[in-house]
């Protein structure tokens, strides 16, 4: 079986961070479609660092929340040229101390960029979760604790992108596609519609 992969089109860990700062609030889909033109105008985290705020908030104002993910952006590019020398660091507690990065956009960085086991929980992992029963929570970190429980850590990175695209594409919030449910039998949730 083959591994699942991030959405979000990227070349390196630094374009990955970029695009995963991006997403919040915002569709992958939409997010690829502002990249191209930001990664072919800022670089490298030295470029965007010394970007002016209203030309980049120009740039990604597709995204949404573009004034705040303008400020953050600018804010990790300093961080990450300052105190990591335009590297990307490989551990939680330095990803999670630059600004606008919280454990879920660490997570991802860790899991899809360097290959380290990582559980993302987004809005979709957290409601297919709960809806398998999987976890008992609406707080992001316990539910990240709940999955790591439950799969090996081997697979938490694959695991929880699968969670993820099958809340994205058939377990959606308002109308979930159960017809379309390959978890259908093991699924216990009583919103859960008939075949």
């Amino acid at each position: 079986m083959a591994t699942a992969e991030v959405e979000l089109a990227h070349c390196s860990p630094w374009e990955l961070l970029v695009a995963t700062i991006l997403s919040a609030q915002c569709t992958d889909q939409r997010v690829n479609q502002v990249t191209p033109a930001l990664f072919k105008r800022y670089r490298t985290p030295s470029e965007l660092a010394q970007a002016e705020p209203a030309e980049l908030e120009g740039l990604i104002k597709p995204t949404g929340f573009y004034k705040n993910k303008a400020k953050h952006l600018i804010g990790c590019a300093r961080a990450v040229t300052e105190r990591f020398h335009g590297d990307i660091p490989t551990t939680m507690e330095a990803l999670t101390s630059i600004p606008g990065v919280g454990r879920k956009t660490a997570n991802v960085i860790l899991g899809a960029a360097f290959g380290q086991p990582a559980v993302v929980v987004d809005t979709h992992v957290k409601r297919v979760a709960n809806r398998l029963h999987l976890a008992n929570s609406d707080d992001p970190e316990k539910i990240e604790q709940d999955l790591q429980q439950v799969f090996p850590k081997r697979q938490w990175t694959d695991v929880s992108q699968r969670l993820l695209l099958h809340g994205r594409y058939v377990c959606l919030a308002r109308r979930p596609r159960c017809g379309d449910c390959v978890l259908y039998d093991l699924c216990r949730w009583k919103g859960k519609q008939n075949r």
